[in-house]
């Protein structure tokens, strides 16, 4: 009896001894919470808050800055003066030469006596009107100066669409003025020349242009001319976008050919010609709806000579796509009386070739084209 006494005892107190230590020793542990993350959005990527877009979307090029340097030395501001002074035009042009060779556009020069150009650093100088052609719309001028600062041509064939240019010239008299934009298309006809053979592939860009732009410098990432600025599309006479630059190709030729002869030599193809539609690519089994499409041909023209006939379609001139009428006339134009160039077409659903096309000159190929 004892022994149980004894054995509930040491039970009761190490119970109580647990017990005690279960209380003022023991802690539970803590239960597991989840980490907090910063709110994200699925497949989004983090945009700056307040940031301006333009600051982290692409932007254009750092070394533009370099550009507007080197190409505001080369425009320069003309106004056109009468006979008795009085100011009939103003707008830009581009040296090209050390020696005072200026471009512009044939209708800031037009109808003028005397011709008054403000360089960079405003001096003012006297300009010869040394030839003008109402067809490409380009005229040459001449000051009597040395050391001038020229811009280097650039080739307008490289230009892509999409690439970041620059225009420089004097919008409303505003000396130097620099603005960017991309190259929008090419090859556009807009109907504001002149002339039966008036050539029209312009260089379109959203580059801002006004008047007093005309005859300005529009140049890519290197400073490069690869146009002469001339014309905008607008309803309310200002900027709204469209601006348009003769290739620097043509502009060469052109500009050459006034400063050897005097006016420019213009050989054509002999050949009436017409955008290629749907219905003809279909008619003709051509395999996309591009190409020049051939109206009629002038007897003893360079076409007539090279075989090819009414209802052919011209695809390329010297490997180089001709997709339009267009970029057929300026291809055409690049070169001289006496030229030859290779010649791609289709005939009935057939491609065909013609090497050592010799291209005569406008008044030796009779044509109702203007090719």
């Amino acid at each position: 009896m004892r022994n149980i006494f004894l054995n509930a005892l040491v039970a009761l107190i190490s119970s109580s001894f647990s017990f005690f230590l279960f209380q003022h020793y023991y802690q539970a542990p803590a239960p597991e919470t989840e980490q907090s993350q910063p709110a994200r959005l699925v497949d989004h990527e983090a945009t700056p808050i307040n940031t301006n877009p333009r600051t982290w979307t692409q932007l254009p090029p750092a070394d533009f800055v370099a550009t507007s340097k080197l190409v505001t030395d080369a425009v320069v501001n003309i106004n056109t003066l009468s006979a008795s002074g009085y100011r009939i035009s103003s707008g830009s042009g581009v040296i090209i030469s050390a020696d005072g060779y200026i471009i512009t556009n044939h209708h800031v020069a037009e109808d003028g006596s005397t011709y008054e150009i403000t360089l960079y650093n405003k001096r003012k100088l006297e300009a010869e009107l040394m030839g003008s052609d109402p067809t490409t719309d380009l005229a040459l001028l001449k000051v009597d100066a040395r050391n001038l600062r020229p811009l280097a041509y650039g080739d307008s064939e490289k230009v892509e669409v999409g690439q970041w240019v620059m225009a420089v010239g004097n919008p409303f008299n505003l000396s130097s003025t620099v603005t960017a934009g991309i190259i929008s298309a090419k090859a556009r006809n807009i109907n504001i020349l002149r002339g039966s053979y008036a050539i029209e592939s312009f260089i379109q860009t959203d580059a801002v242009v006004n008047p007093g732009n005309s005859g300005g410098a529009l140049v890519n990432e290197q400073g490069e001319l690869i146009g002469i600025n001339t014309a905008i599309i607008s309803e309310s006479g200002g900027y709204e976008g469209y601006s348009f630059a003769i290739p620097s190709n043509l502009v060469r030729k052109v500009i050459r050919d006034i400063r050897e002869f005097g006016e420019v030599q213009r050989a054509v193809l002999g050949v009436g010609i017409s955008e290629v539609t749907d219905d003809i690519a279909a008619r003709l089994v051509l395999p996309v709806v591009a190409g020049v499409y051939i109206t009629n041909v002038s007897g003893e023209s360079s076409a007539a000579e090279a075989g090819l006939r009414s209802g052919d379609v011209i695809i390329s001139i010297n490997g180089i796509k001709t997709n339009s009428v267009p970029e057929m006339q300026e291809q055409v134009a690049l070169f001289r009386p006496g030229d030859r160039i290779s010649l791609e077409f289709y005939r009935e659903g057939r491609k065909y070739r013609r090497d050592n096309v010799t291209l005569k000159s406008l008044d030796r190929s009779v044509s109702s084209s203007r090719q």
